[in-house]
């Protein structure tokens, strides 16, 4: 399962808003509103939310085994 949790940390980091990537490097709301529900986005896209905030892709995304994360559910 791709996780975008790392992204929100890093705009945090950068002091950077959502507002700002929407109004001034021009990412639509429908893609951070992807990434909220950690649902796919393209790869375009996280080439140039790397540019913009000048970080790497594990910066953006994350991945984690849904086997791992379904062992996780299953215990009490």
């Amino acid at each position: 399962m791709i996780s975008y949790t790392p992204f929100w940390k890093t705009l945090q980091m950068k002091n950077i808003s959502q507002y700002q990537l929407i109004k001034e490097c021009g990412i639509s709301t429908g893609q951070l509103s992807r990434m909220r529900s950690n649902q796919n986005i393209s790869t375009h896209t996280i080439n140039m939310l790397c540019s913009i905030l000048d970080c790497k892709v594990e910066d953006i995304l994350e991945y984690t085994s849904e086997v791992k994360e379904q062992d996780k559910a299953d215990t009490p």
